[in-house]
């Protein structure tokens, strides 16, 4: 399907959805997802779980509140289409906040391009680049920039725990040789050999190319136990192949992107049932239970695909802090956020009955806490926020659960790490 026909489907969807009484206004929400390309299959889960929130969200409306709108476009996973689309989304659309990027390789350019000069908040659902959170501390993004998960600088330190426990002590890297993956194996590198690990090799891959061979009989070459494969899916898939059929050691350790079906199918699960990972957590509780039932039986996909639920996260939270906002401007939508996510506030949880409780609540000028289907969301000064993280194994073709960091265990393990 063409990208702008994935993008009015979607719309179609959510306008259908909702029926109420015609609304006092209509917020427009700017949307950029990786809707093909190389992260398509991070994008298509996640503009369904955007779509799910707003239905959710204008599903609380009552009378004549607030509805939004989404104003969706395709990055085709590529940086120049990513800030071509949102610099139309804010000067023609005139979207008060935008939702975007998925990837750190969109994210980076729409945020230092775009948004942080045209002084527009942005919410990331996804991009885990440590670079985003150093732009924020050289005080380039305006302290506009936000996500919903976890920095790499936390994962690879999750990462390098989760090797060390399945006696991956000896390993090799191959990682996408962009912002994402050189951020997430710097990290990695520095907690696992702090930990007693040894990293053998390091090989970088362009994204996209025909075939991976060369990287994989280099990576070879220097006899590792084990492969960590820092990737997406479809790359990561190929350069999997092409390590099996080398006659490579069928032992991995995974990045959250490689929790998808599409990957195991793409391998084939009787090779990966040594293959462990790590993915930014989620907290049980009311809003993960509704996000699991509604996203199977309205949007027919999997509640666990790479980003949907931080994805839903990230456009109800865009939309409680427009409610919250004095004015729709960048400095109004942030006092908003900090509205919706006040440690002191009344705790609302995700779907539509929760929202219409929101809208209640901050209409009569009380502060919320958004619990939401990764926990309850608490930004720090960067726009960050911390674990926990979810580890997992590939069992028999399915991603099974096998454990939990909480923020404070990989804080204590960086801590071990800075004191070697």
């Amino acid at each position: 399907m063409r990208p702008h026909l994935i993008a009015l489907a979607l719309l179609s969807l959510s306008a259908a959805a909702t029926t109420q009484a015609a609304p006092a206004c209509t917020v427009p929400l700017g949307v950029v997802m990786e809707l093909t390309g190389a992260a398509g299959a991070y994008g298509q889960a996640a503009a369904k779980a955007v779509n799910l929130a707003l239905t959710d969200l204008n599903g609380a409306a009552e009378g004549a509140d607030c509805t939004f709108s989404a104003e969706i476009r395709d990055s085709q996973s590529e940086p120049t289409v990513a800030v071509d689309a949102a610099n139309q989304l804010i000067t023609l659309h005139h979207v008060p906040l935008l939702i975007g990027g998925i990837i750190s390789a969109t994210t980076l350019p729409i945020l230092t391009s775009v948004t942080a000069p045209a002084h527009v908040v942005q919410i990331s659902t996804a991009a885990s680049s440590p670079r985003l959170t150093e732009l924020a501390r050289a005080g380039k993004t305006g302290g506009l920039f936000y996500r919903t998960i976890t920095s790499d600088a936390l994962q690879g330190t999750a990462a390098a725990r989760q090797a060390l426990d399945h006696g991956l002590r000896d390993i090799a890297i191959i990682y996408a040789n962009n912002d994402f993956g050189s951020g997430l194996q710097q990290e990695f590198v520095r907690a696992y050999q702090a930990l007693g690990g040894r990293v053998v090799t390091m090989t970088p891959y362009n994204e996209r190319q025909g075939s991976y061979q060369a990287e994989v009989t280099r990576t070879l070459a220097t006899h590792p136990q084990s492969l960590y494969l820092v990737a997406t899916p479809v790359d990561g898939a190929t350069i999997a192949r092409a390590w099996i059929a080398a006659g490579g050691p069928r032992r991995f350790l995974l990045n959250d992107g490689m929790n998808s079906a599409d990957f195991i199918r793409a391998v084939g699960a009787k090779y990966l049932d040594e293959a462990y990972g790590t993915s930014s957590g989620t907290v049980a509780s009311a809003s993960s239970e509704y996000f699991a039932r509604a996203f199977r039986a309205r949007a027919n996909d999997d509640p666990e695909s790479p980003a949907a639920d931080r994805s839903y996260d990230a456009t109800a939270l865009a939309g409680l802090a427009l409610l919250a906002a004095p004015q729709r401007d960048a400095a109004g939508i942030r006092a908003g956020l900090r509205r919706v996510t006040d440690p002191k506030g009344e705790v609302v949880h995700a779907g539509a009955d929760e929202f219409r409780r929101a809208r209640r609540l901050l209409k009569a000028g009380r502060p919320i806490r958004y619990e939401g289907v990764i926990g309850a969301v608490s930004f720090d000064e960067y726009g960050d926020i911390s674990g926990p993280f979810r580890l997992w194994r590939i069992d028999h073709g399915t991603v099974r659960t096998t454990g939990q960091l909480s923020a404070e265990d990989v804080a204590a393990l960086r801590a071990k790490g800075s004191t070697r």
